[in-house]
């Protein structure tokens, strides 16, 4: 439950669980980081790697992703313009998260989905 008078949105969830979610969830994010564990990617190169994502939709949750301290973005004064993205030191704590959901997704397609 959030407080009323709270500045910082996440700062105002009382479980720590539904922190991490609120950084990591939807259909997008944990992908994108799965795929930023690797290093630095530009943004056509996650554009290729997720084919189901419009620009827009990267472009948002990358934005969020920053916002939230998790991932780097990086402008490099070029003509054409290069930007690449990278996990900072936070996001790279995460690592053992991601690779948990992997693990788990892999179980579950092999027990479940497979019946």
């Amino acid at each position: 439950m959030k407080s009323s008078n709270c500045n910082e949105e996440l700062l105002c969830y009382n479980c720590p669980v539904e922190t991490t979610l609120n950084i990591i969830g939807g259909k997008w994010k944990g992908v994108i980081l799965y795929h930023l564990l690797s290093g630095k990617k530009r943004f056509n190169e996650l554009r290729r790697k997720l084919p189901n994502i419009t620009q827009r939709m990267l472009t948002l949750q990358l934005r969020e992703l920053e916002s939230d301290g998790i991932v780097k973005r990086t402008v490099y004064a070029e003509v054409p313009p290069r930007v690449e993205y990278e996990l900072t030191d936070l996001g790279k704590s995460m690592e053992n998260i991601i690779m948990e959901i992997l693990y788990w997704g892999k179980n579950y397609q092999k027990n479940f989905l497979n019946k």
